[in-house]
């Protein structure tokens, strides 16, 4: 494939936002509409996710067909590279759009080494020892929190009090509108106003990974990202990458036009999400992406050292996170058909689905009722919420079956 114009906006760009398009409507439709099935939710993006699968399998030493989709991509990952954070991943694009708007200061010196393998492996190796932790740093999991917590919330009430204020303004000729409100409540605005407890905190990490931008390009997806270092690895395989590995003696303009992978003078496989942004800037078409072998000669990584690390790291994760209170566990409500307690913390995403489609208010997230294990998973609150007789939605959202799927009967 020959170079194109600089300028020219790519292929991946364009896949990228049809995919952040897909998952924000997606995220909108996963809310009660007036329906009792939901036909599609944002949970698929989960059930894609081989993070989300990888930390499902360890915990729970079994394998359910609700996670296949994450098997394909992860099979599609040995085979084309770390696709998934250049083509598809909605917190990568969203990064891609800010990051030309945030001024760039020096990286940061500390995460240029080995941070991410000690996030992926103790939170893989915790796993193991039967605590599942994967979803409080999974990135969609963080983008679906803040979205749920505090941005959609804040998104829907902002825009009532709005309309209240235009119809004041309005006076007799507020019916005119109408109409317009009736659509936006039915397709679009939240389905109740629900403030959550950790709305700020959700906010919170979302925001420090945008910061980050402030260092350098993709700062969360290159040097901490537990998903894009489990693909990464998957990518070192990949017989699909780019000539020429290395960057042009008399150019050189891949390493500021590539997003990732030219901290070297060599192309770093693993790192390299095929955004074909080096390709389509090119002022000589020189580069290209087709199969064959790549990189040869890189050392195995990651070492003994990191592995063994992450064990015990992730040992001593699970020993510190398992810590419960006995008399505060005596008092945790689950929402319906969560009879063990233990699968349920082993299969929980901690996304939040469950909570934004409940329509009574009565699942919020929990803090430390559960034990530090149980941080983000849903509790039913009854003082602020009850649970609707004909009403199974938390079920058909969650992407592992953590709820179960209950027939109505």
């Amino acid at each position: 494939m020959r170079g194109l114009k600089p300028g020219k906006i790519t292929s991946a760009r364009i896949c990228q936002l049809l995919f952040l398009l897909l998952f924000l409507v997606l995220f909108v439709q996963t809310e009660y509409r007036g329906s009792d099935r939901i036909s599609v939710a944002v949970n698929s993006f989960f059930r894609a996710d081989p993070l989300v699968a990888l930390g499902y399998v360890l915990a729970e030493k079994s394998f359910v067909l609700l996670l296949l989709p994450a098997l394909l991509l992860a099979l599609a990952t040995l085979v084309l590279g770390r696709f998934f954070c250049g083509w598809i991943c909605p917190l990568g694009t969203i990064l891609d759009l800010v990051t030309g708007r945030i001024s760039k200061t020096a990286p940061l010196r500390f995460l240029q080494g080995r941070v991410k393998y000690w996030l992926l492996f103790p939170l893989l190796f915790a796993s193991l020892f039967s605590v599942n932790l994967v979803g409080l740093l999974d990135p969609i999991a963080i983008l679906v929190r803040a979205l749920t917590f505090s941005l959609y919330p804040l998104f829907g009430a902002t825009v009532r009090q709005g309309w209240v204020g235009l119809y004041r303004v309005l006076g007799e000729g507020r019916d005119v509108l109408a109409p317009g409100y009736v659509l936006l409540r039915d397709y679009l605005l939240p389905f109740r106003e629900t403030f959550y407890p950790l709305a700020f905190l959700s906010f919170l990490l979302f925001l420090g990974i945008v910061f980050l931008e402030r260092y350098e390009t993709r700062t969360w997806c290159r040097r901490l990202c537990p998903l894009g270092t489990l693909l990464g690895l998957l990518a070192r395989v990949s017989p699909f990458g780019r000539i020429p590995e290395k960057l042009c003696p008399d150019c050189g303009d891949c390493r500021s036009h590539c997003p990732t992978s030219f901290d070297q003078e060599l192309m770093q496989q693993e790192e390299c999400i095929r955004c074909m942004a080096c390709r389509v800037k090119c002022r000589f078409g020189r580069v290209s992406f087709h199969f064959g072998r790549h990189a040869a000669g890189l050392p195995y990584f990651p070492e003994r050292r990191v592995l063994l690390g992450g064990l015990l790291s992730g040992f001593f994760l699970a020993r510190l996170f398992r810590f419960r209170n006995p008399r505060a566990q005596a008092t945790v409500l689950r929402p319906p058909g969560v009879l063990d307690e233990e699968a349920m913390l082993k299969k929980c995403v901690r996304c939040g689905e469950c909570m934004k489609v409940c329509l009574r208010n009565a699942l919020y997230p929990a803090i430390l009722q559960a034990g530090a294990e149980g941080l983000y998973t849903p509790l039913v609150i009854p003082r602020l919420g009850y649970c609707e007789y004909n009403c199974t939605l938390c079920g058909q959202v969650c992407p592992t079956g953590a709820i179960p799927d209950l027939p109505l009967e």
